[in-house]
């Protein structure tokens, strides 16, 4: 008897069980979460610049239920979303940048960081970043000066 050829119905073929996401579906959901804060971002500022009137002139005023502040407070809020979301990118693709980085940078184009350096290199990176945040913030807060 010669095997049969065609494939089995469709009912009746071994499914494979799903382990999660690949990571293309997880780097296509980030990027679709970090359009839509984007997106949501820029909303926000341009009703915060140019809806409401500048400053303490905006007292007493509301958009949909919220006033000045809140818009404001949301506005800030997705702008960390959006700073996590990008950091959680990258992170994602830390190996990808260290590779071009070093491929760019070394003498013998076939020179690879492992993995311990690249986590020392990000880490380390991530320290200069905030550290520069938190200098231009304390800057900013002592020399702040109030109306005379």
């Amino acid at each position: 008897m010669i095997p049969s050829t065609l494939p089995e119905p469709r009912d009746q073929r071994p499914s494979s069980p799903r382990r999660g996401w690949s990571w293309s579906e997880i780097n296509l959901a980030l990027d679709g979460v970090l359009l839509v804060a984007f997106v949501a971002l820029c909303i926000a500022a341009a009703i915060v610049r140019f809806v409401f009137p500048p400053g303490p002139a905006a007292k007493g005023w509301m958009l949909w239920g919220l006033d000045f502040d809140s818009w404001s407070g949301i506005q800030f809020g997705l702008l960390a979303l959006l700073a996590g979301g990008i950091l959680v990118h990258v992170m994602l693709h830390w190996s990808w940048v260290c590779n071009v980085l070093a491929s760019r940078l070394a003498r013998d184009r076939r020179t690879r960081i492992d993995d311990g350096l690249q986590t020392i290199y990000g880490v380390g990176l991530l320290i200069v970043l905030l550290n520069v945040i938190g200098i231009t913030l304390a800057a900013a807060m002592l020399t702040i000066k109030g109306p005379d």
